[in-house]
């Protein structure tokens, strides 16, 4: 690009998509004067998912503004709890995150997963037509036209992928009431009704199951159990501590 040149300035939580030269502060950008705001961001290495706003000489401007020469533009992070109008809030995931997804199951959050790599404009295309939010830490995934929103997974340790991905959109959560293997819903079961699914020992040892209604896999309170219920108590805590948070408001005069 050899056309106008701006000065533009990354918000701190975007560094990690710039090089290193454009964290401190403004820097000069050449934009060729045909190419929209957005594209120039995105050609500088942030995907548009991650932006909140973008402010051209103090006032916000769409992602389709022209940049003429000498604008100052300030590039931001999208804000927490980040709102998605038009739809009920719900995920799809890329074939990468199938323990992020089987975590946000357990809570009872609508998380489509492919577990197979079905490829970048089919994932695009299913986002589109579901209206659901793809997560991925594929960056150029997360640049494609088609997508209906998208959201970059920042880490890759399932810990911190669950809280950043809570704590970015604040879904509401219902745990143990979606079928981990497939996202269906769970049903209350009698041990008669799953009797011929169970192995014997654990007909002899459990009593109360779910079931999905469209899978059928059945569950019980197993050996795992624990470890599930450690997982369900920090994502209600941290839900909780969040929402208080959002709901803090400085104190009248």
């Amino acid at each position: 690009m050899n056309g106008p040149e701006i000065l533009i300035q990354f918000a701190p939580e975007l560094g990690l998509f710039v090089p290193h030269e454009r964290r401190g502060g403004p820097t000069a950008a050449a934009t060729d004067g045909v190419s929209t705001l957005g594209h120039v961001v995105e050609s500088l290495g942030v995907p548009l998912t991650e932006v909140g706003a973008l402010v051209v000489d103090g006032a916000e401007v769409p992602v389709s503004h022209i940049p003429a020469a000498d604008e100052s533009v300030e590039v931001r992070a999208v804000t927490r709890p980040q709102p998605v109008p038009g739809a009920p809030l719900r995920f799809l995931l890329d074939v990468h995150l199938g323990t992020l997804a089987r975590r946000l199951r357990l809570l009872g959050v609508d998380a489509a997963y492919e577990s197979t790599d079905i490829g970048d404009p089919a994932l695009a295309k299913r986002s589109a037509a579901e209206q659901r939010v793809l997560l991925s830490r594929d960056r150029g995934l997360l640049r494609r036209r088609e997508l209906w929103a998208g959201a970059y997974v920042y880490s890759d340790a399932p810990d911190e992928q669950l809280r950043d991905i809570l704590g970015r959109f604040a879904p509401a959560l219902h745990p143990w009431t979606r079928c981990t293997a497939c996202n269906g819903s769970l049903r209350a079961a009698t041990k008669e009704d799953v009797a011929q699914r169970l192995e014997g020992g654990t007909r002899g040892t459990y009593d109360v199951f779910a079931e999905c209604g469209e899978c059928e896999r059945v569950y019980w309170r197993g050996a795992h159990h624990d470890r599930l219920e450690a997982i369900v108590a920090e994502a209600v805590a941290d839900a909780s501590a969040n929402a208080g948070r959002a709901g803090d408001s400085p104190s009248g005069v």
